[in-house]
């Protein structure tokens, strides 16, 4: 059966929420204070029978849910964690906050997303912002480079945080094997007898699509291969760091333009890059995989619809983790950070056999 997700979206100084049953709600249709809810769930004696009688009876109605992390840390707390991203229309995050909200629904607090449109400018501000005056019990901050001079701001203060597609060793983070995956792409096309093979990426500012051109030219390397400057595409649209179909469409009939021989197989750093790329491809009447094989990065829904050979990662469960991870760090602050890093795998599809 599928899930229904209901959304509600407040536009406010660029925020979006997300909302589940929280003490919040309680309250309110209980007539009663935040406090007042908060010592009837953790079963403080010092509140009436009728009132503790008539919050009990609104929770159940609204099949309130509090996790045990989150009834341990029921005292002085916003009830809410931030989440800190580049960009919100991205296949990937998109699959990855579905993760995240379906975790935080278990916990009962509320998500803030903050979106931020320039990460060379705005990290700084939207991290102050997301932490301002207790805001947020915690903080997941997605796929940037973490700006060191935070290092000292998140210690100092214990605001429990989690990186997420990102890494820095001083806090938890959540990672994917980016260079791995993009390896064993290659290899596959390389144990397959393909000779000149091009890469597409996007804006290697970004840290994944660095890592995935890293995994790229190493396979390349080790199994003595050629680097062929001529079939390899950097994308320039600054949207959403040129993960975008028409970022990869583009990047293609560049390609297409500079040489009269087209590589045998091209490697495309995300699945909605590949997707423009065979366009470009169709355009030109060449063939996928007969004239060119295609693989791309990432494994979103529209991969099986396309026949994409992809390198898969878990993008939901990527979400999921993540809130746990910082539910944990939120409840225990004295531990090491952990690094958890999954392993993406190779999907074949028609692109490429």
């Amino acid at each position: 059966m599928k899930k229904i997700f209901i959304i509600l979206w407040k536009h406010f100084q660029n925020k979006w929420f997300f909302y589940g049953i929280t003490i919040y709600d309680i309250a309110r249709e209980a007539k009663v204070g935040i406090g007042t809810v908060s010592r009837v769930l953790n079963g403080n004696p010092h509140v009436s029978d009728e009132t503790r009688r008539k919050v009990l009876e609104v929770a159940r109605r609204l099949n309130y849910q509090p996790h045990t992390y989150a009834q341990r840390l029921a005292k002085q707390k916003a009830y809410a964690i931030s989440a800190v991203i580049p960009f919100f229309i991205s296949y990937f995050f998109i699959e990855v906050l579905r993760g995240v909200q379906d975790k935080i629904l278990d916990y009962g607090f509320d998500l803030v997303l903050y979106g931020v449109n320039d990460p060379s400018t705005q990290v700084e501000h939207y991290i102050q912002k997301s932490t301002h005056r207790g805001k947020v019990d915690g903080v997941l901050f997605f796929s940037m480079k973490f700006p060191e001079a935070y290092t000292s701001y998140f210690k100092q203060r214990g605001i429990p945080i989690v990186l997420v597609d990102t890494f820095h060793p001083k806090f938890d983070s959540i990672t994917v094997d980016n260079f791995q995956g993009a390896y064993i792409a290659t290899k596959h096309l390389i144990e397959h007898g393909y000779e000149k093979i091009g890469m597409i990426v996007a804006r290697l500012e970004s840290m994944p699509a660095k890592q995935r051109f890293d995994g790229f030219r190493k396979a390349l390397s080790d199994y003595g291969k050629i680097f062929y400057e001529e079939y390899f595409v950097e994308s320039r649209d600054t949207r959403l760091d040129g993960f975008t179909r028409d970022a990869g469409y583009q990047a293609c009939k560049e390609l297409l333009s500079r040489n009269r021989e087209i590589p045998s197989a091209i490697f495309v750093s995300s699945d909605i890059q590949a997707i423009g790329v065979i366009e470009a491809l169709s355009e030109r009447g060449i063939k996928v995989p007969d004239d060119v094989a295609v693989i791309g990065f990432d494994d979103i829904e529209l991969a099986k619809d396309f026949g994409l050979t992809t390198v898969r990662q878990p993008m939901y469960e990527i979400g999921k983790v993540a809130v746990e991870k910082l539910f944990e760090r939120m409840n225990s602050r004295k531990t090491k950070p952990e690094h958890i890093k999954f392993t993406p795998e190779l999907v074949i599809r028609k692109t490429c056999p």
